[in-house]
């Protein structure tokens, strides 16, 4: 008799995520859980067995410096100090006194309610909710670690590092002597030398906020130590409207309707449009920057110019495109809706392309002349909501069809989808290119293969590495680690990279071109992916910082080639 093998690192990984996401949608439904009580175990075991790359240390008893940086910048500024987070639908608070805290690498409203409690406007869908709560999860993990440094037991007194943390915090602006000594006694409290201490320091710091690593080691150890010693422990609370609504695509309807009105208004709704899922830049830039700014004429010089764009002290430069653009066919739709997803349309019938470097079919008449309708990143499932409602027929109640009662229904005259956007890739690294012939959906059965227009040629012979083959849509980023990812990439899925909206947006276009047939079953799909991140390679994840000018090259290299293919003649 056969012995039956021992579970892998990569089965054990999968188990976690699915006891993850399994567990999260109980205490959603439940409406409140402890993450450091009993109903929170489940989350913080199953954490601890994953051990996500981008959690670098979470399951070694010194603090994790890299992924603290990460989740903060996710979450909103004074989190740490809340011992109270509830998180609601778009309940009408920007219309009360509080101001509207967005974390500088999330774009979602938060509003700190009270010196202990913190509110978190969920608008985006579930990945929003798994989100946030993964990021708590690992916040309390690492705050237990500080607080079994500091809290002695027997006693129920707290360390001398303790103390001397404390005293810092509470004395405010410090000398650089005071500074090193605090830093010192904060290495002992997180296991790190005082170099790495310092280091993140500096990493942490703000101008409003020098103090800000000191303040946030502090209260994240003082919460716990409380829950420890008193038993005051923190809640995590959902809105009884928030319940109510997800999933019902409350903010996608309100998003699709007020675009598609303003198209019918501009009488661009049964034009042929092309939907462009990616920035708010790059499109604008590659039509219009080189005319409004008189520069980049060769290939290296464009690039040097788009590069210029992205710096953030290049304001002037930037409201230069976009007032040029305004005045050449550029329309955008500032987000009101809560999906934190603008929208600019371009109407090439208002195009000048003796100034804009495509081989444009100018016989078109102007009932054939494509629309742009490019719309920001959308985050995980919020793909399927905002696509699956755009691509639905509009029916404008101003409007009856004469000798009915019924509104006149419009259908979108949607000729292609081209999805941009950022991943993680297995082979290569940051800036390489990766072009998708299938999504797979982690922990789900669904496969979404589809012919992609794009090919692994188009890319070929620019200087980046470029990867063809299977996606996989995660259900978060923060929840991979290498065993997984290597079972992907090494396995019969040949899996290149991994991303969050892939399968989300082709459900939408296959539901709407299939199923609904609300738009032509021959829609064109292009998909291109640039490397944010090697979670494969220590010091390659999203967790080590952003991509700075790297991404640039392969933004406009993935935005010239969809353009291309539909704006040349030959395209």
């Amino acid at each position: 008799m056969s012995k039956i093998k021992g579970r892998t690192r990569a089965q054990e990984s999968t188990n976690a995520i699915e006891r993850m996401y399994i567990t999260m949608r109980h205490l959603f439904n439940r409406g409140f859980y402890k993450p450091m009580g009993v109903s929170g175990d489940t989350l913080r075991q199953s954490l601890l067995q994953l051990r996500p790359e981008i959690y670098g240390s979470i399951a070694e008893d010194k603090v994790e410096l890299n992924g603290l940086m990460y989740i903060l910048d996710r979450l909103p500024v004074g989190i740490e100090e809340c011992r109270y987070v509830n998180l609601t639908s778009d309940e009408g608070y920007k219309k009360s006194h509080f101001q509207p805290i967005i974390p500088p690498k999330r774009r979602r409203n938060c509003y700190r309610v009270d010196e202990e409690q913190m509110s978190i406007e969920i608008t985006r869908g579930r990945s929003d909710i798994y989100d946030i709560l993964t990021h708590l999860t690992f916040l309390c993990i690492e705050s237990r670690k500080i607080c079994g440094r500091v809290y002695i037991d027997e006693t129920g007194e707290t360390t001398r590092d303790w103390f001397k943390l404390e005293s810092a915090v509470k004395k405010g602006k410090l000398s650089r002597s005071e500074r090193e000594v605090a830093l010192i006694h904060v290495a002992n409290i997180i296991g790190r030398t005082f170099e790495e201490a310092l280091e993140a320091y500096k990493a942490f710091a703000t101008k409003q906020k020098p103090e800000r690593f000191l303040h946030i080691i502090y209260w994240m150890g003082k919460l716990a130590i409380e829950e420890e010693r008193d038993n005051n422990k923190r809640i995590i609370t959902f809105s009884p409207i928030l319940r109510e609504r997800l999933g019902h695509h409350i903010h996608g309807e309100a998003w699709a309707n007020t675009i598609k009105k303003t198209l019918l208004k501009h009488n661009l709704l049964h034009r042929p449009i092309h939907i462009i899922s990616a920035n708010m830049h790059s499109v604008m830039n590659s039509l219009f920057a080189a005319e409004a700014l008189k520069k980049g004429t060769s290939d290296k010089e464009k690039l040097e110019l788009y590069e210029a764009l992205s710096v953030p002290e290049n304001g002037a430069m930037r409201d230069k495109v976009k007032t040029f653009a305004h005045k050449n066919g550029m329309l955008s739709i500032n987000d009101t809706s809560g999906t934190n997803i603008d929208v600019q349309v371009f109407d090439t019938a208002k195009m000048d392309f003796n100034h804009i470097d495509y081989n444009f079919d100018t016989a078109l008449t102007e009932e054939e002349k494509p629309v742009l309708f490019v719309m920001d990143y959308a985050f995980g499932e919020q793909a399927y909501e905002t696509i699956d409602e755009l691509l639905k027929p509009y029916r404008d109640k101003t409007e009856r069809q004469e000798g009915e009662k019924k509104n006149k229904l419009h259908f979108l005259n949607v000729v292609s989808v081209s999805i941009m956007g950022k991943a993680g890739i297995l082979e290569g690294g940051k800036g390489d290119l990766m072009i998708p012939s299938a999504h797979i959906f982690e922990g789900t059965a669904d496969n979404y293969p589809f012919k992609n227009e794009l090919c692994k040629e188009d890319f070929e012979g620019n200087g980046l590495r470029v990867f063809e083959g299977t996606m996989i849509t995660v259900l978060g980023t923060s929840l991979q680690n290498k065993d997984l990812l290597k079972f992907f990439h090494d396995s019969t899925w040949s899996v290149v990279g991994l991303e969050m909206e892939g399968a989300h947006y082709q459900k939408a276009v296959q539901s709407a071109s299939r199923i609904r047939k609300s738009i032509t079953k021959d829609v064109k799909v292009r998909y291109a992916y640039y490397a944010s991140d090697n979670p494969l390679e220590t010091g390659s994840t999203l967790a080590s910082g952003g991509l700075g000018t790297t991404g640039v090259k392969p933004t406009y290299l993935i935005t010239r080639k969809i353009l291309e293919q539909i704006l040349n003649k030959e395209g």
